[in-house]
């Protein structure tokens, strides 16, 4: 039977490197199952909108979104899940805007659903070329094989995410190796449309930073595996939505950080995080502490971010 899949990705002012995403994908190939793509908008403040309008008025593949206030990554993304679930698709393929992805991507997250029938797929993610973090570590016939995440996996005791095998150069080496994964970058991931009525969407309180996270812990305890397909393969530009080590980053990782590590961290990990969220409060670093008071004022979503 041929499988429906709808592909949903959120633009927020970045309509050159959305569509440079989305033009990889009208390329995949697609002879085994069908697909439809819900651009979502998320009230871009630039001419974003209108791009995409002229660009795909004439693309049946395509169905363009809007929504009425930024709602963040998470919240975004919610919004065209929900309008792709009242389709009836069999699987719900969330991408980032700053991916390019190979033409037989999906055909092998398919295959593996097929095998894997409860379970979250996600393919391996390269860094693009150019977008290395340590440019000058490689050599040329490297580039392009460097991974940026096969997975993640979190440090319990500090509540830190990190991707498995940031940085290595891809030599097949965790084709066939088993490893431990507690989430899956909301970078890329295929689920079975019936999983979230089971697991829910994404936490719309995070807005930002750490919703995969939670999401990927949910799956986990609703019974489902986070399995990884090493044929399926994109490119990731990396930070090409957010700087790193920005105010942005500082203010919602530290924010959510507590959120996360409340709900799923050790009783001693809890106390440790107390303990830290007190030093940020008294701390100069404006954008943590205003991420901890946040925190313990319930102020979620946007929160102080302007």
């Amino acid at each position: 039977m041929v499988k429906n899949i709808a592909i949903v990705i959120l633009n927020w002012n970045q309509p050159d490197l959305t569509t440079k995403t989305i033009s990889s994908f009208l390329k995949i190939n697609s002879k085994n199952f069908s697909y439809h793509l819900y651009l979502v908008d998320n009230n871009s403040s630039d001419n974003s909108f209108q791009v995409f309008q002229e660009l795909y008025k004439n693309n049946s593949k395509i169905t363009l979104l809007k929504t009425k206030s930024n709602l963040g990554y998470a919240g975004g993304n919610n919004y065209g899940i929900k309008k792709a679930l009242a389709k009836n698709y069999d699987f719900i393929l969330i991408a980032n805007n700053d991916i390019i992805v190979a033409p037989d991507f999906i055909e092998k997250l398919l295959i593996s659903a097929a095998k894997n029938p409860k379970s979250i797929l996600f393919p391996k993610i390269y860094f693009a070329p150019g977008f290395e973090y340590h440019r000058d570590r490689y050599q040329k016939s490297e580039i392009g094989k460097v991974i940026w995440a096969l997975g993640g996996k979190i440090d319990w005791n500090n509540v830190y995410a990190s991707n498995v095998a940031i940085d290595e150069v891809d030599r097949g080496q965790y084709d066939h190796k088993k490893f431990k994964i507690d989430f899956i970058s909301g970078c890329c991931l295929m689920v079975p449309s019936g999983a979230f009525k089971e697991i829910g969407f994404f936490d719309d309180r995070y807005f930002l930073y750490l919703e995969d996270v939670d999401f990927s812990q949910r799956a986990i305890r609703a019974g489902y595996k986070l399995k990884l397909v090493p044929g399926a393969v994109i490119w990731h530009l990396n930070s090409a939505s957010s700087s790193p080590d920005s105010h942005l980053q500082n203010y919602f990782i530290s924010r959510n950080r507590l959120l996360f590590g409340y709900k799923y961290a050790s009783l001693k990990t809890k106390l440790a995080l107390f303990r830290e969220s007190i030093k940020f409060l008294l701390s100069k670093d404006h954008w943590r502490r205003l991420a901890v008071r946040d925190y313990y004022l319930g102020r979620f979503g946007k929160g102080s971010w302007q």
